[in-house]
């Protein structure tokens, strides 16, 4: 049950992290956005629990999951930013 919590949390995540980072910069559409929202929702549970800020059978809450989202769409925006620069057509 955690895990379906965690990706609905995630997906709430990414829509809002959608909003706080957008721009033509990102070249992620609705449904990559949503899905790198639920990547960040499981990298901040799997951080969280790794410093000690949840417990075993806790995920991330809602900011911690904005956070996670917001940190992985940062990172995809930079790495698809450089490979479309780098490639030749």
């Amino acid at each position: 049950m955690e895990i379906l919590w965690t990706i609905v949390i995630g997906f709430l995540a990414g829509v809002i992290a959608k909003f706080i980072m957008p721009g033509d910069k990102e070249p992620a559409g609705f449904i990559l956005t949503t899905i790198l929202g639920i990547v960040g929702a499981f990298v901040a549970t799997f951080i969280g629990q790794a410093v000690g800020w949840y417990g075993p059978n806790q995920g991330a809450g809602f900011i911690g999951a904005i956070v996670g989202a917001v940190i992985v769409l940062a990172i995809y925006g930079f790495i698809a930013s450089r490979s479309s620069r780098t490639s030749t057509y």
